[in-house]
């Protein structure tokens, strides 16, 4: 009798402690780099923050992230057009107060320095449909596009589309595990356009970070809940902080502002990694 309840134990034991394991699969990202994928000068910081700082200049960075997965390469957001960093005076803006972009480094020569070939990257995923996004989706047109279904969806300022039809892609409507193991997820952020989505990567060594787009523009946006004034919707854009801030909360996440030059600053970037 004695024998048959331990054996019963070692079962029960077994049969808790499998299924725990396997609802916690090991992390299949081991490399993060970040790209510079260009630089720039807002000429009114208040288009970001309205009634803030009206008529002030402001430092912007754009960044593109590289993520190393045992499935392959993953892009995530392409800049501004590499043809930019021909310009010697950079891209200036139809609207002076939005943002003068220059290109120090192309994101071709970027992935040069790292052997990683345009056909390597297996994935592109964007944030956004915006030109300082996606100017170099077609470097990949092989690829995958991860874009949310209503930013795909959504025509651009000549009531065209925003890509390539026969470029593939997967519509993507809510969040979306992208490899299948939760090391790399995309958030559906939705407000300063219709479609925006943000990605959560969780590196072994790093631990949890949120890549946000354009979800915030810079801190003082994102502490003070500021909404700019071209997003396309204020509830909404709003409602998606919050849910950043949910998501950081329970995974214990950094947030990464993608055009916040002061943060961008003070990371490591490509050839150095985060791992």
């Amino acid at each position: 009798m004695q024998i048959f309840r331990v054996v019963i134990a070692a079962l029960a034991a077994l049969s808790i402690s499998v299924p725990t394991a396997m609802a916690q699969p090991k992390s299949g990202v081991d490399k993060l780099y970040i790209l510079n994928c260009g630089e720039g000068v807002a000429g009114d910081v208040s288009r970001w923050s309205p009634g803030v700082n009206v008529g002030k200049s402001m430092e912007f960075a754009d960044n593109c992230y590289l993520i190393h997965h045992t499935q392959g390469w993953l892009l995530w957001d392409t800049g501004v057009a590499d043809a930019i960093a021909a310009m010697p005076d950079g891209l200036a803006p139809a609207d002076p107060r939005a943002v003068h972009w220059h290109r120090p480094k192309t994101l071709a020569s970027q992935l040069d320095q790292l052997a990683v070939r345009p056909g390597d990257i297996k994935i592109v995923a964007v944030s956004h449909t915006h030109p300082d996004h996606i100017g170099n989706v077609e470097l990949f047109p092989q690829a995958m596009l991860l874009v949310q279904k209503a930013e795909y969806e959504w025509p651009d300022a000549n009531n065209g589309p925003r890509f390539k039809p026969e470029h593939p892609v997967t519509e993507i409507e809510g969040d979306y595990d992208i490899f299948g193991d939760g090391s790399v997820t995309l958030i559906a952020t939705p407000g300063h356009t219709p479609g925006h989505q943000s990605l959560l990567v969780k590196l072994p060594k790093t631990g949890a970070i949120v890549l946000s787009g354009d979800a915030a523009h810079f801190r003082s946006n994102w502490d003070n809940r500021v909404v700019p004034s071209m997003n396309v919707d204020k509830d909404k854009t709003v409602d998606s902080m919050r849910r950043i801030a949910d998501v950081m909360a329970k995974e214990k996440a950094q947030l990464w502002i993608n055009h916040d030059k002061a943060q961008r600053d003070s990371l490591k970037m490509a050839p150095e990694y985060y791992d």
